[in-house]
């Protein structure tokens, strides 16, 4: 079977990598363009043409797939590498745009995507973030055979995953791109034998994954410490959530709540209650959060006791949120 295969981050790459190792003719890889990143800001490329050309695979990285949209000139080419790869399916995992539908119309199987949840539940560009923030006890991966809406298509394989207490978006995201990759080596085998069994979505618990902007991870103190806790776990690695003492921006990297602990009378969302080796306490809407592991402007992620030793948190302090500022 040939297989155009469309991604970009390290969750595509993993699925790219499992399709090479299961024996799949890949005649193109479709990519974002490279980016400037780091502290020089030097074009990078994704994880995904970086697997691609370690292994000789030819990569197309159009701005757009839209040929009456912005940039005609790099949709028309990538319409001449889709159509010359004569690809029996495209597989299309996190890659950044949006298939018109000569595309999805031009592989013979059409075009499956690798989701990082159970549809319909969390469409959209983060459901691994929504997911641990909403505290869901349970996700997973949907592959679905793709239409013109967002993630709406109907559902090919899916397969369920605990979300654990302690999973961060960094821990969960692992889990699920190997898995992903699994349950798509598995439906391009029932593909290529006429076994696949489309399942329409259920019109009951969809919910949108809006993407992760950097405001969202300022720390809204007046939230219950629960809250605060699962948006921790959610905004690591990317954005960080954070908090603003002193006029400086601290980054919160793990947290826990303290089971039975209520908030003293009089104490302030966001106060400093104690700060020690064992962990920082702070005062919430509902509870008390102890983080363990924090991160100063310009510093390393630190576990708490060595991060005291060079910020001087006192107990009274009280931890502000900043939008403009602590993102």
């Amino acid at each position: 079977m040939r297989v155009i295969f469309a991604g970009t981050p390290e969750f595509a790459s993993v699925a790219l990598a499992q399709l090479h190792a299961a024996g799949f003719a890949i005649p193109l890889v479709l990519t974002q363009p490279d980016r400037p990143a780091g502290r020089g800001m030097k074009l990078h490329a994704s994880s995904v043409k970086q697997f691609a050309l370690e292994k000789h695979i030819p990569v197309g990285q159009p701005r757009s797939l839209r040929l009456d949209g912005k940039y005609p000139e790099d949709a028309g080419v990538a319409r001449l590498a889709i159509e010359a790869a004569q690809a029996d399916a495209m597989v299309v995992a996190a890659y950044g745009l949006i298939l018109p539908q000569w595309v999805l119309d031009t592989p013979r199987l059409g075009c499956f995507n690798i989701h990082a949840s159970v549809l319909p539940r969390w469409r959209g560009a983060a459901p691994i973030h929504r997911a641990i923030a909403a505290g869901d006890t349970e996700t997973g991966i949907t592959i679905m055979q793709m239409d013109a809406g967002l993630d709406t298509g109907d559902m090919l394989r899916v397969e369920k995953l605990a979300v654990q207490p302690v999973d961060t978006t960094a821990t969960l995201h692992d889990k699920l791109a190997a898995l992903g990759g699994r349950l798509m080596v598995e439906t391009l085998e029932l593909a290529a034998c006429g076994g696949l069994q489309p399942v329409r979505q259920p019109d009951q618990g969809i919910t949108y994954a809006h993407k992760i902007e950097k405001h969202e991870a300022v720390i809204d103190w007046t939230q219950s410490a629960a809250v605060i806790e699962r948006r921790v776990r959610a905004f690591n690695p990317f954005p960080g959530a954070a908090g603003l003492l002193a006029g400086e921006p601290v980054k919160f990297w793990l947290a826990t709540v303290l089971p039975g602990c209520a908030v003293p009378e009089g104490a302030l969302p966001g106060q400093v209650l104690a700060a020690g080796p064992q962990g920082v306490d702070i005062a919430t809407g509902e509870g008390v959060l102890r983080a363990v592991r924090l991160q100063k402007p310009g510093g390393k992620t630190l576990e708490v006791a060595e991060f005291l030793r060079g910020f001087a948190l006192q107990t009274g302090m009280v931890f502000q949120g900043s939008p403009g500022k602590a993102a």
